[in-house]
């Protein structure tokens, strides 16, 4: 009986402690490591604020939605695996690919759906599209576009908002990062600072 007693004395004794430590000291640890000058924007997601508002995240591509589809001024994000339309607008609280491969009869048919699509919205031949264009990344939510991409938009985002060609070209340049250390990846446009940029630019 006393050893009973013990043992449970014991385990309550650990049991205590170890709430302390994993529930409430590593939580705070945690807390105040992302209140370090720096990674505090990182730990929140990364929110992007213009004129005081939350306009984003500069990690998670949302497909602006024009209030008229045939006058569209905005730059579009890559389409979503898990969207409705072809094109999107996808949903930032899913995520998701098709896990469709390369040779799938339905992923053929909407990679040739969404490239007549943007055919008809860019005024340009099939053949232009670039591949990242049509294609659904894995999360479906990337914030990035390849420059060739950016630049097929650029004619109809210039009209569109009334705005020198020559500008918008250079706020797409403004927008582009280079490869990680110079060789990972490829350069990619983050497409809502581009569209922040032009809308500061109609300004």
């Amino acid at each position: 009986m006393k050893t009973l007693y013990t043992q449970t004395v014991a385990g309550l004794k650990f049991l205590l402690v170890m709430t302390v430590l994993a529930g409430i000291g590593y939580p705070l640890g945690v807390w105040a490591v992302t209140r370090i000058p720096g990674l505090a924007s990182r730990a929140e997601g990364s929110v992007v604020v213009r004129d005081g508002q939350a306009a984003g995240s500069s990690l998670i591509g949302i497909d602006p939605v024009p209030k008229d589809p045939a006058h569209d001024p905005y730059f579009r994000t890559r389409p979503s695996a898990l969207s409705k339309d072809p094109l999107g607008p996808g949903d930032p609280s899913a995520s998701g690919a098709s896990n469709k491969g390369a040779a799938n009869p339905d992923l053929l048919a909407l990679v040739k759906q969404r490239q007549d699509l943007i055919a008809k919205r860019e005024g340009v031949a099939v053949a232009r599209i670039p591949p990242d264009a049509v294609t659904a990344s894995a999360s479906g939510l990337d914030p990035q576009i390849s420059p060739a991409y950016a630049r097929l938009q650029t004619p109809r985002v210039a009209r569109e908002n009334r705005l020198p060609q020559d500008l918008v070209r250079a706020l797409v340049a403004d927008n582009t990062t280079g490869r990680g250390l110079g060789v990972l990846g490829d350069p990619g446009v983050n497409v809502l600072q581009l569209n922040l940029a032009v809308a500061t630019a109609r300004r």
